[in-house]
């Protein structure tokens, strides 16, 4: 498989990611595991998570993702073959939560010690935190490159214009900067991104690595009315939104492309993301195997130039 390379970080990722958002939620640790096993035989290595995944579930106190992973990794041995991703600065309880430098200190102990690991390769801002100088954060993390724990570091939910900000206070300082961003990016979030995000990362050389490929699955197809969203817990939650005039267009397009290609939509969704410019790897998730074989096989569709047209007229 052809590796990207993450911002300038040195870190070169599979031109997808794996979303661990579902491991001990919506998929138990058995299915999660066979679901890494599987990710890393299909030729992928990017797999990215969070401290506060799944706190959102009751009964859940969040680290439980990073925690399925770190299992998997100490009976996979394929440690060395991943390039792990997680995050800090979400509410985690207790007043834990931001990116002052104490909080960002203490959650990176947890994290390396749910996951069973030495280093994080990638170690992102889970959110901008207004409240604490950029200058704090930057040298926080700048000290765990220094001791080893982390090899890079980047942002997620941030605006361009607190990105740019952050970008020039690291070269001011001499300090790491953020080597990738995570933003809201698909077929239905085009806007918040495509504004202003996209040509300050492609100008900075910033790898981009948008969240939500599937719009929380509402691109996969599967919820067309208000009694679909409702029959999962994810779908409840997120997909409603989706489900108006716009939206309904996009999957007509979607419909149109599967057939001309004889692709399922979902496919063609997560391709069209990993075509547009300036994108390093979407990150996507699965929670069976059947899920997961659909999304290697998107990983490896080139959309024709009409295909690509029509999506982004339907989605504009």
């Amino acid at each position: 498989m052809q590796l990207r390379p993450l911002g300038r970080s040195g870190l070169q990722v599979s031109p997808l990611c794996f979303g661990g958002n579902v491991f001990g939620w919506t998929a138990d640790e058995a299915t999660s595991h066979s679901l890494l096993d599987a990710w890393v035989d299909a030729g992928f290595n990017f797999i990215d998570t969070a401290d506060v995944y799944s706190r959102w579930v009751p009964g859940h106190q969040g680290g439980e993702s990073e925690s399925v992973i770190g299992r998997w990794l100490a009976r996979s041995g394929q440690r060395d073959r991943i390039v792990i991703a997680t995050k800090v600065g979400m509410d985690m309880g207790e007043g834990r939560v931001g990116l002052k430098a104490p909080r960002i200190r203490e959650a990176v102990e947890a994290s390396l010690r749910r996951l069973g690991v030495d280093r994080i390769d990638l170690y992102q801002a889970h959110k901008d935190d207004e409240e604490t100088p950029l200058e704090e954060t930057l040298e926080a993390f700048a000290r765990l490159i220094e001791q080893g724990k982390v090899r890079a570091i980047g942002a997620s939910n941030y605006s361009a214009a607190r990105l740019a900000q952050a970008l020039q206070t690291s070269a001011r300082l001499g300090l790491p900067r953020y080597e990738s961003l995570q933003p809201l990016y698909n077929l239905a979030d085009r806007a918040g991104f495509e504004a202003e995000l996209q040509p300050l990362c492609q100008q900075e050389g910033v790898g981009v690595i948008p969240f939500y490929a599937l719009a929380a699955g509402f691109l996969s197809g599967k919820y067309r009315t208000a009694d679909d969203a409702g029959k999962s817990p994810r779908g409840k939650a997120t997909v409603a939104k989706y489900l108006n005039e716009r939206g309904l267009k996009i999957l007509a397009a979607l419909d149109e492309a599967a057939q001309t290609l004889g692709k399922p939509v979902s496919q063609i969704a997560v391709a069209w993301v990993m075509a547009r410019p300036g994108i390093t790897a979407p990150i996507a998730s699965a929670t069976s195997l059947a899920q997961l074989q659909s999304l290697v096989e998107a990983a490896r569709l080139t959309l024709p130039a009409e295909v690509m047209a029509n999506l982004d007229a339907a989605s504009a």
